[in-house]
């Protein structure tokens, strides 16, 4: 009986196709409504400091761990979930501070720039080592923010009640997009450095 080392250099196993990637990876969307529903059941209106703090911390840590699970092996799951964690909290408030809680298009494409701008340091810091071209997660991120709340705003959500997150309209756009990214520059599947045994 013979054996063939397969490893994820190799043509056998652990590296997913990228369609395959994406729609693991579109899996996370789900998160965004379902964590924005909840923190505002937790702290009702993003109209003060302490709100925005507690409320984007609770969107950070469900939406962080989804992503970590769904991103096929890309992302170290702890750290990110603590980088999204402290980037949507610390962003989510300063965003709301820097518009003073205003919900018109303009208002809330700003505080998405500046929560994007937050929360896309934070997680390019939890990147792996051999992330292709790192910090341009800042920028993706830093856009794709304001972009989902305007998508969430012309879609007729009624953002006046000033929600900790862009809606579900937003999060698709969202989630496929940084899906895109994070595909093209982190490397795929860690999970195997072993090899693998095949054939006889």
């Amino acid at each position: 009986m013979s054996t063939i080392p397969i490893t994820a250099e190799g043509s056998g196993v652990a590296r997913p196709s990228f369609v395959r990637s994406l729609l693991l990876w579109s899996i996370s969307f789900p998160a965004i409504p379902i964590a924005g529903y909840l923190g505002t059941f937790v702290v009702g209106r993003v109209n003060n400091v302490g709100s925005a703090l507690i409320g984007g911390a609770l969107v950070g840590a469900i939406v962080g761990f989804a992503q970590a699970l769904a991103s096929s092996r890309r992302l170290p799951r702890l750290a990110w979930s603590i980088a999204t964690t402290l980037g949507t909290s610390i962003g989510v408030a300063a965003g709301t501070v820097a518009i003073g809680y205003r919900t018109s298009l303009a208002d809330l494409a700003l505080a998405g720039l500046v929560t994007g701008v937050i929360v896309g340091l934070a997680q390019t810091l939890a990147l792996p080592a051999d992330t292709r071209f790192q910090w341009l997660w800042l920028p993706i991120t830093a856009a794709l923010w304001p972009l989902a709340w305007t998508v969430t705003t012309l879609a007729g959500i009624k953002v006046d009640e000033q929600f900790i997150v862009f809606g579900a309209s937003g999060a698709i756009v969202y989630t496929v997009l940084v899906g895109l990214a994070l595909i093209l520059i982190v490397p795929g599947s860690r999970a195997s450095g072993r090899p693998v045994l095949a054939g006889k």
